[in-house]
């Protein structure tokens, strides 16, 4: 894939540099690179990824831009507030550098769609901010056989690795199993300082093309810890390891399992209600006076539609400050625009210990659908 005159304009102060050249520029062209999570490390690895010419981009994530997120993630603007997180990522990327082609996939990660979803790129980057996730990716990318990027954030603390399971340790080699989830507070709970995830995405872009140009040393086996409050890097040795329930000699894990009952995150299949239910039964619930119905959507949402009759509106961005107020013992009906959001905050609920609440799938565009019919 040859190099354009306008291009070699654009890349020039990559095609002076020792280590990538023209050769190198032609392979960062070619590349594929999945980024899941357009979040806060995502924001950061998909601006340079795509300054530096990266020929496709595929963005995975399913959420939608909220105020509340711009403090730290870049690629987002207040007039995107609303938008699909891939949507208004891609118009950023457009911006910067129209010369990559962006695939845009709305959807969460799940154990129907991954592997398909991953096979077409070269180098798989972890942007997101869930272990359900995580560990749904590092299995993924250990059967195909692909780089996988990771990076967490958490406060002032982040950490970036490599993990290729032909050249190294895996994720589970270090992680064989996920924490309780009451032990690992989210960043909506601890909070994080707004440039760290800046930090830590441009370091696993950094990553990403080193693995598409074969130079450099990868962090494959090493895990960089960094504490951006006291300006600290820490670099922790990796082993495989040969007891690795993915990877080891004698693995168990042969197919994709069910993570959310894995990580502890929902529960498993048969064993509570489910998480989510369909407008219809929803709209038979309020109909009899049985739930407790919140919309966690934003005031400027409400502005354009607002709530149903009887809800209690809860901004998801507020969402989690609020739970205490609920009691585990009631049916608690929540909805969105779209059903992500709400999917999100009965997630929330769930690990903590209330079993009595469901997410309407399809959100309030699939209730008002359904109360014309």
């Amino acid at each position: 894939m040859p190099l354009t005159i306008a291009e070699e304009y654009r890349y020039s102060r990559h095609l002076v540099l020792p280590g990538v050249g023209v050769a190198g520029q032609e392979k960062i062209k070619k590349a594929r690179i999945l980024l899941v999570g357009v979040g806060g490390l995502g924001s950061s690895a998909a601006l340079y990824l795509a300054a530096a010419g990266v020929g496709t981009l595929g963005i995975a994530d399913d959420d939608v831009v909220d105020e509340s997120n711009l403090q730290r993630q870049v690629i987002h603007r207040t007039s995107t507030i609303g938008q699909l997180k891939v949507d208004s990522a891609a118009s950023a990327i457009n911006e910067i550098n129209p010369l990559v082609k962006v695939v845009t996939i709305p959807q969460r990660l799940t154990n129907d769609n991954a592997q398909e979803l991953a096979s077409d790129y070269d180098v798989i980057i972890d942007g997101t901010d869930n272990f359900s996730t995580r560990y749904l990716l590092n299995d993924v990318c250990v059967m195909l056989h692909k780089p996988l990027v990771f990076g967490s954030i958490y406060q002032f603390e982040g950490q970036v690795s490599v993990f290729d399971v032909d050249n190294g340790p895996c994720y589970r080699c270090l992680f064989p199993n996920p924490p309780q989830p009451s032990t690992v507070p989210s960043c909506a709970e601890g909070g994080v300082l707004g440039v760290l995830p800046g930090l830590i995405g441009v370091l696993q872009a950094t990553e990403a093309l080193k693995l598409i140009l074969g130079n450099g040393e990868p962090l494959r086996g090493r895990l960089l810890r960094v504490n951006a409050g006291a300006m600290r890097f820490q670099e922790l040795r990796i082993n495989k390891n040969p007891d690795c329930p993915i990877c080891g000699a004698n693995k168990t894990i042969t197919e994709l399992q069910d993570y959310q009952a894995f990580c502890g995150m929902a529960p498993a299949a048969g064993k509570d209600t489910p998480i989510e239910i369909s407008a219809e039964d929803a709209l038979a619930k309020i109909a009899k006076d049985e739930v407790t119905l919140l919309d966690v959507r934003d005031s400027v949402e409400l502005e354009e539609n607002p709530s149903l009759a009887g809800a209690i509106h809860v901004p998801y961005s507020t969402f989690m400050r609020q739970m205490q107020r609920y009691n585990s013992v009631e049916n608690i009906l929540i909805y969105c625009s779209t059903g992500i959001r709400s999917w999100q905050a009965v997630t929330l609920l769930r690990r903590s210990g209330f079993t009595r609440c469901w997410s309407v799938k399809g959100g309030l565009q699939a209730l008002r659908a359904m109360e014309k019919e």
